[in-house]
């Protein structure tokens, strides 16, 4: 019997360590999952949602301070992530800066006056330090410093992302285009803000010799002018489409000529969208795609101008369709300066493309050389006004 107990001894020890280890395996599991970075992104989102919620009850300054700091800590997880090539955790970043305005959007009208004022706290932040004094009164005036702070964090990580993570940088494109949709029409200066914020993203992709990104921004930036259209917001439409012919013309100076194919495409869509709806604001849509290369036009580089040129016939294929001979002639008028190879080499292309997507993999997919079939044989009489 007393040779036995040593054994005994060895399997009630063995027992009560797998009975221990056993004991720690929950509280590995909360370790592991409370340090884990979608973890650590969900908390900073909660805790900014908090100290917005303190802004309500609580002393204001002190919460607008909590809130900066969250947004900037987000920030630097998703900046981290993105020089790591992590891109999940840099995209649940980018969609945790857009939960936040979200959220924010709802406890807006429960806080204070005071919280939207331009506070010292607010000043002295990095994203509003180098702002001038009728920068800041104008944030101010708009009630929009924490959006504002968001998208300054979004441009600077658009411009970290442009060229090398193509994939979040169009995340934060996606998230523009919603907030403008969600949120823009009942909030015009956070609409304003998201035009202006597109508006950078395209310079920063430019600059940075990424014309993939800046042809996808331009496709989700089409969406907000679409949907302003239908809440009859046409006149600001009409603003966006001006910008992509400004930025297709930046990208074509710039040796990026393949964006100003994407701005006529791009207001070619919107002019189509503006028929459908019977708005007022088909007829200066038209202008911005008639006068889309109009600065351009005297340049050896002719080849610049086909993809602006193909735009506005395969508009013409549809106005004929629709029996609109008014327009149908305001754009044969400007194609007749063209010579009739160029014109033929468009049309040969236009009859013979069959593919309505591009045949490569791209975020967009579209293929601009495409006409739909019924249209087609409307090229015949539209060829008859322009070489008859």
């Amino acid at each position: 019997a007393g040779a036995m107990l040593p054994h005994a001894g060895f399997f009630v020890t063995f027992a009560l360590v797998t009975v221990s280890l056993l004991c720690l395996l929950p509280y590995i599991y909360f370790v592991f999952t409370f340090l884990s970075p979608i973890s650590v992104i969900e908390r900073i989102c909660r805790n900014a949602v908090r100290a917005i919620r303190d802004g309500i009850h609580a002393e204001v300054k002190p919460a607008q301070r909590m809130t900066l700091a969250a947004i900037d800590e987000l920030q630097d997880v998703t900046r981290g992530a993105i020089e790591q090539g992590d891109r999940s955790i840099a995209m649940s970043g980018i969609n945790g800066m857009a939960a936040i305005v979200y959220d924010y959007s709802e406890l807006r009208p429960a806080l204070p006056e005071g919280w939207f004022q331009i506070t010292e706290t607010i000043g002295r932040d990095p994203d509003f330090v180098a702002l001038t004094d009728d920068a800041l009164r104008e944030v101010e005036a708009e009630k929009i410093w924490l959006e504002t702070k968001v998208f300054r964090q979004l441009n600077a990580l658009m411009s970290q992302s442009a060229g090398k993570a193509r994939d979040v940088a169009n995340l934060i494109g996606i998230n523009t285009g919603q907030m403008a949709k969600d949120l823009g029409v009942a909030n015009p200066a956070l609409l304003s803000l998201c035009v202006r914020s597109f508006n950078s993203f395209l310079r920063t992709t430019i600059n940075a010799r990424d014309p993939r990104t800046a042809y996808y921004l331009m496709d989700r930036y089409r969406e907000v002018a679409e949907h302003l259209l239908d809440n009859g917001q046409g006149d600001r439409a009409f603003e966006i489409a001006g910008f992509f012919s400004e930025y297709g013309q930046i990208g074509h100076l710039n040796g990026i000529s393949f964006l100003l194919d994407a701005a006529a495409y791009d207001v070619v869509r919107l002019i189509e969208h503006a028929l459908e709806l019977d708005s007022d604001q088909v007829d200066p849509l038209l202008d911005v795609l008639l006068e889309l290369d109009e600065e351009i036009r005297e340049e050896k580089q002719e080849d610049s101008l086909l993809g602006v040129r193909r735009s506005q016939i395969q508009l013409a294929t549809l106005l004929l369709e629709r029996g609109d001979e008014h327009r149908v002639d305001r754009i044969v008028q400007d194609l007749k300066g063209e010579r009739s190879s160029r014109l033929l080499r468009l049309r040969a292309q236009l009859e013979s493309e069959d593919r309505p997507q591009f045949w490569e993999l791209t975020d967009r997919g579209s293929n601009f050389s495409y006409l739909p079939v019924a249209r087609r044989q409307y090229l015949e009489p539209l060829y008859q006004q322009l070489l008859g």
